[in-house]
């Protein structure tokens, strides 16, 4: 039996069951009986963007090819900003990312729409491999939460989180156009709080401290992770990066921060992932640092996801480059370990997420449904 048609089956049994309850309970003991299978795949992919900064990108059945026979499921997201392409400033050359202009960026709501289209174009049986993110918000405008909500209502069955958006982000924050997004934004709080009554895990970039910070200056941004997060307990929270970045370094015991973290019942909610090539070079410079990687995931092996945050790409070769430079650290992982950061987490959180999700549609959009009177004079308007 194929790896796709185990998923189908799998995925029809868990729909089935959250059709009978939606109760948390229920889920959670769903979610402890999955098993990953052996199926031949390296990795699931918890941190992939289709498209990029100018809303171009991969189709979604390139990237099926792309994934082949290496990658089981990926997350799918867009890019919830748009470069704009100020000729003023550029003239004729049109930039394609961040870094190449100082025009602007902007909110681009459209980059959900065109996920759940692009997630609707495939099979059923190739829908299983995907798990949609709703990311086209702004997360300093109070009505973000009704827009992930409004989301979910046009485009039910369709997404199984949130994701990757951004607060603070080095050479991003200060580009973006309007008030600048911060932790203790009121905003932040009303998508978090939302997210964890539908049960959608939230994947979150979040700098853990400035770019090019004085020397001994205090990681504020620390302190207020760990109070954003301590009051979001009822939410799953993906810490993307570790908090790192291209000038973004560590900060002074970066690892002993995180294992604080992970040490703290209170905050059994709060996973990383390990993306991006800029996050590996950090993790993996040393054969110090990749020993220190290794003993913290292989004593918290629950809690970290592999994912390649790889934007639009157009090879296989290219997309797998963030898991060929992890290798060192694959070397050090036990067993157990290196199963759950590359599969058994995805699975676990994305399966809870399909089961939380759906239930929620189901007695919401139904809800809605039967609330809404049409009339044959409205009808004709």
């Amino acid at each position: 039996m194929n790896f796709n048609r185990i998923l189908l089956l799998r995925t029809s049994k868990w729909l089935l069951l959250s059709l009978l309850t939606s109760t948390l309970v229920v889920s959670t003991a769903v979610g402890q009986e999955t098993q990953t299978e052996t199926d031949g795949y390296l990795f699931h992919d918890s941190h992939f963007h289709l498209t990029n900064y100018i809303q171009e990108g991969t189709d979604v059945r390139d990237f099926l090819e792309i994934m082949g026979d290496k990658v089981g499921r990926s997350m799918l997201c867009g890019i919830p900003l748009q470069q704009q392409w100020m000729h003023a400033s550029t003239g004729d050359f049109a930039p394609t990312y961040y870094t190449q202009t100082d025009a602007p960026l902007y909110y681009y709501s459209f980059t959900d729409a065109a996920i759940a289209m692009a997630y609707r174009s495939l099979t059923p049986e190739e829908r299983l491999r995907f798990d949609p993110m709703i990311t086209g918000f702004n997360p300093t405008d109070m009505y973000a939460a009704d827009h992930i909500r409004r989301v979910l209502m046009t485009f039910p069955g369709v997404f199984s989180g949130i994701g990757e958006f951004s607060i603070h982000k080095e050479f991003v924050s200060s580009k973006v156009a309007g008030e600048v997004a911060t932790v203790n934004n009121k905003a932040l709080e009303g998508i978090l709080d939302f997210a964890g009554e539908v049960g959608l895990p939230v994947v979150f970039h979040c700098d853990v401290d400035m770019p090019f910070p004085l020397p001994n200056q205090d990681p504020y941004l620390v302190m207020k992770l760990k109070e954003l997060f301590l009051r979001h307990s009822d939410t799953t929270i993906i810490w993307a990066h570790v908090g790192l970045g291209r000038v973004v370094r560590p900060v002074e015991n970066q690892l002993a921060m995180v294992e604080r973290m992970l040490s703290n019942p209170k905050m059994k909610h709060v996973c990383f992932d390990i993306s991006w090539d800029e996050t590996a070079k950090y993790l993996v410079r040393t054969p110090e640092t990749v020993k220190a990687t290794a003993d913290l995931i292989n004593r918290y092996p629950e809690r970290f996801l592999f994912g390649t945050d790889s934007v639009a790409p157009k090879s296989q070769k290219k997309y797998l480059e963030p898991y060929d430079i992890y290798a060192p650290l694959m070397a050090e992982l036990t067993p157990k370990a290196k199963e759950l950061l590359f599969k058994g987490n995805y699975e676990r959180i994305f399966d809870q997420a399909r089961i939380r999700v759906r239930a929620w549609e189901k007695a919401n959009v139904l809800n809605s449904a039967k609330n809404q009177r049409i009339t044959p004079e409205a009808d004709t308007k």
